[in-house]
């Protein structure tokens, strides 16, 4: 009897999954057979495969087509392959798709449900304007002298080393860097996480991004996004206790010791500051007045900007600056490893910007650098920090048939699409020989010819990477003055090539960045 109720059980269990995983055939969408998707998964669920190869898997599983179904578990997601399309989505039909899906409950972990990624509607667009003056270029300039200060001392700390050639792994090294980019610029902090390899700030950074690592918090992961009341009653966070303990904490006393010693430091936590006593100000006067009632609903839902939202928005910029950024560094290191031509171009092109600028590198002169932009480019174009980007249909939207054999496809409210990138950008139609690693094509001949809508490393429309201005400042500064000093050259340590590991969902390598810095013998040296 109880082998049947199993039985009956398994039987009822794969009927649902069968009938979930026909969604999209049941639309005319074409999708993977029920096999592919159960593998991929458990390909998932078990972290068998790469995220980034599972987007490519997804984006050629059915050649020449538009968009094409694909399911998390059961969930039926629509992803988006033609760049019209997409910019109908991000773009000309935003008001149909302004939010992302959140998949972490506020409830569960409010940290994260809190920040300008993960908020939506009103309350995305009364952040956005709040955090968008940090990003400006009066505000990369004066950070600029920041990130050059760390650029230099993380030079210098290999400098110091004895051997004309250093060993390294560059995920390590670069995100401690990136580390004490964030800790300086965002939090007025200075750190050197090279010399106190075990400081706070950078274990936190660590735990922080280590979320979703490993066979067991994958596993988590997973289930918090299938079963999120769960974890919601439970009161389960994705996040580690230690972790958003200490994010609040530091937040809670830079506020205090600014405001007692009246601070004033032109970062993304001073912005904070003066917005939330702006809405606390117009609160004052909106209870004093006597302001129409729609009015008053707008600013009294606008003025709760509290120390814990500060703290949230942190969190989401360290996150971005410390895993993302530090992940491009190491692709694009491995890129001039393998490409001592490509790599020795660059540094030409330093020492005559260094040359030009009598020693001593100006945020002008940065950003006059062509073949510097030409190469970050193409890194950011063969190895996006984000292999995909979602969006969320906020009112019913129509995709009308356009391809012979087409039929409506209808999105429903809450219905999720996603954008593939990694696999936009490694499609040949955009990018001929996508695997190869070619500066050139952002040439200023060449780049006007690629679709704006085929290039999305920061994604697109209104709701872009807000930092996309501060992530290539830093990486184009660190490079410039690491190229200035050292070859990077492939040790007996080195893989080639580099083959992704299927641990998390950020692009990484399997068993490390490892390479050498060469030591170049400058004479006269002088740091800029």
């Amino acid at each position: 009897m109880l082998l049947l109720l199993i039985g009956a059980v398994v039987v009822t269990c794969i009927y649902y999954y069968i009938q979930g995983v026909n969604f999209w055939r049941r639309q005319g969408v074409p999708q993977g057979s029920i096999k592919y998707n159960f593998v991929e998964m458990l390909n998932f669920f078990f972290q068998r495969k790469s995220f980034a190869e599972t987007i490519y898997l997804d984006y050629n599983l059915v050649p020449n087509s538009r968009y094409t179904g694909f399911y998390s578990s059961k969930l039926p997601i629509l992803m988006i392959k033609d760049p019209d399309l997409i910019k109908d989505i991000t773009v000309k039909n935003f008001d149909h798709f302004p939010d992302h899906t959140n998949v972490f409950s506020e409830i569960a972990e409010p940290l994260w449900g809190r920040n300008l990624f993960a908020l939506k509607g009103q309350k995305w667009r009364d952040m956005r304007p709040i955090l968008s003056p940090s990003f400006t270029s009066s505000k990369m300039r004066s950070i600029f002298l920041l990130i050059t200060e760390c650029a230099e001392s993380f030079s210098e700390y290999f400098l110091k080393k004895g051997n004309n050639i250093i060993e390294i792994e560059l995920r390590d090294s670069f995100t401690r860097f990136t580390n004490d980019v964030i800790a300086t610029t965002a939090f007025g902090i200075k750190m050197d996480s090279l010399e106190n390899k075990n400081n706070r700030f950078y274990r936190m950074g660590k735990e922080l991004t280590n979320f979703a690592t490993g066979v067991s918090n994958g596993i988590k992961l997973s289930l918090f996004v299938l079963f999120p009341k769960i974890f919601e009653i439970l009161k389960i966070g994705l996040f580690k206790k230690e972790v958003t303990k200490f994010f609040i904490d530091i937040i809670d006393d830079t506020l205090k010791t600014r405001k007692e010693n009246k601070i004033v430091r032109q970062d993304m936590i001073h912005l904070l500051m003066e917005a939330q006593k702006e809405l606390e100000n117009k609160d004052v006067e909106i209870e004093e007045s006597s302001s129409a009632p729609q009015t008053k609903a707008h600013l009294v839902q606008q003025r709760e900007l509290t120390n814990f939202d500060i703290a949230a928005q942190a969190l989401i910029f360290f996150f971005a600056g410390f895993e993302t950024v530090s992940a491009l560094m190491c692709f694009m290191a491995y890129e001039l490893a393998v490409s001592p031509e490509i790599q020795q171009r660059l540094r030409d092109e330093i020492e005559e910007t260094l040359k030009n600028c009598q020693g001593n590198l100006t945020y002008e002169a940065l950003l006059k650098m062509k073949y510097m932009d030409m190469v970050v480019s193409e890194s950011l174009r063969k190895w996006p920090t984000a292999v995909a980007v979602d969006r969320e249909c906020v009112k019913p939207y129509t995709i009308e048939p356009k391809l012979p054999g087409e039929k409506p496809v209808y999105i429903k409210e809450k219905g999720p699409i996603w954008i593939p990138i990694y696999g936009i950008h490694h499609d040949p139609k955009f990018y001929p020989v996508p695997e190869k690693f070619d500066p050139d094509r952002f040439s200023d001949e060449n780049k006007r010819k690629i679709n704006a809508y085929t290039y999305l490393p920061f994604g697109l429309g209104p709701r872009n990477c807000i930092g996309s201005r501060f992530a290539l400042l830093e990486i184009k500064t660190v490079f410039f003055h690491l190229l200035h000093n050292f070859a990077i050259v492939p040790t007996n340590k080195s893989i080639i090539p580099v083959k992704l590991s299927a641990k998390g969902f950020s692009l990484t390598a399997e068993g490390g960045f490892w390479f050498g810095l060469k030591k170049l013998k400058i004479k006269n040296r002088k740091y800029c």
